[in-house]
């Protein structure tokens, strides 16, 4: 990869992952319970979950699900159903004081889950290599620079979406504000579990959901 080819990767991957989708209102709602460095085992979930697809899609396993409609269809209703569910469940109990001791697994799985079901995440992953990866010159010297900068840039966005929910957490005192803004978070999981429901497979028409 040029030095030129790089700086246009790190382009497209900021604005992959720093483009708000289910991944970062949950960092949000993380932080904002949690705090920030108790919600940290979520961004290290999210980190094996953009590792997996990255070797995927190296691979060429992506390419395969993709190329699938039926397989597509149910990762989609599946990703899609999850999310509903969270926002639903999000909504009903916002009154209720937020729960500050989850164990370090639980968050995690919950952000692995959350990254993974997303079908759309699987376009943005093929977009890079299918743009950036040169099939002239061997994958293993491109994969270490593609998979350092694509994991430190992932990095900083969802521990800066983090800290931002933690931010948010402290200024939140207002039991009003606290419901209504917990409720503004289940509603974004509601709608981004019915967009995905209702997306394209990627060769009919790529989104980005992440």
């Amino acid at each position: 990869m040029t030095y030129q080819g790089w700086i246009i990767f790190v382009m497209f991957w900021a604005v992959f992952v720093t483009t708000p989708g289910p991944n970062a209102v949950n960092c949000i709602s993380n932080g904002m319970r949690l705090g920030f460095w108790r919600s940290l085992p979520a961004v290290g979930a999210i980190l094996t979950q953009a590792s997996l697809f990255l070797a995927l899609s190296a691979l060429g396993v992506t390419a395969l699900l993709t190329a699938s409609e039926t397989a597509f269809q149910v990762v989609k209703l599946t990703g899609a159903a999850f999310l509903i569910v969270l926002g639903v469940r999000g909504w009903m109990t916002a009154k209720t004081p937020p729960k500050t001791h989850d164990s370090g697994g639980s968050i995690y799985w919950r952000a692995f889950a959350i990254a993974t079901i997303n079908p759309k995440s699987v376009a943005g992953y093929l977009a890079a290599f299918s743009q950036f990866v040169q099939p002239d010159v061997p994958i293993g010297p491109q994969m270490w620079v593609i998979v350092p900068t694509a994991l430190i840039l992932t990095s900083l966005s969802y521990c800066s979406y983090t800290a931002l929910g933690a931010g948010l957490g402290r200024a939140a005192l207002g039991a009003v504000f606290n419901v209504w803004f917990r409720r503004v978070m289940a509603v974004c999981f509601v709608i981004y579990g019915v967009l995905l429901g209702a997306s394209q497979a990627p060769g009919q028409g790529v989104g980005r959901a992440t």
